[in-house]
């Protein structure tokens, strides 16, 4: 796992959208996590890559905002998207508002806290992951990288 910052901004917000960036925002409710399903897999289909990367970032992004709004007191997220040009990377980001950073899952298990099952799910899945404290959110974000070429 590698942590560090969000190298991507969320450009579209300020109407300077590339074609290999994609951000949007959505209230932290349940009736939210399939409409970021939806985006990102119409996103991810726009932007021409395998089916097999298109399953895992809908998976992904799934994960990750089923997280912020079941764990977080968030009120909004912001999802974002970036394909490195090369188009081998795919990033997802996830900005909550929640400034508690998560943790590797096998050092997560404990008294009182979740499984983690989400997050090892994440791990697996990804290139590398991370979290980070978010400056756009107020809170923190969780990022993973796909590798998306077949």
């Amino acid at each position: 796992m590698t942590l560090s910052t969000p190298s991507a901004s969320p450009s579209s917000l300020a109407g300077t959208a590339s074609r290999r960036e994609y951000w949007f925002g959505l209230p932290a409710l349940v009736t939210s996590v399939r409409s970021a399903r939806d985006t990102v897999r119409d996103r991810v289909r726009a932007w021409n890559l395998p089916g097999d990367t298109c399953c895992d970032a809908v998976l992904l992004v799934s994960e990750l905002t089923t997280n912020a709004v079941l764990h977080t007191s968030s009120r909004h997220v912001l999802c974002g998207l970036t394909l490195t040009r090369d188009e081998r990377r795919l990033r997802i980001e996830l900005h909550d508002e929640s400034d508690t950073l998560v943790s590797p899952p096998e050092t997560r298990a404990g008294p009182g806290q979740e499984s983690g099952r989400g997050l090892l799910l994440v791990q697996q899945m990804s290139y590398s992951w991370g979290s980070a404290h978010s400056t756009w959110a107020g809170g923190k974000v969780v990022w993973a990288e796909l590798t998306a070429h077949p």
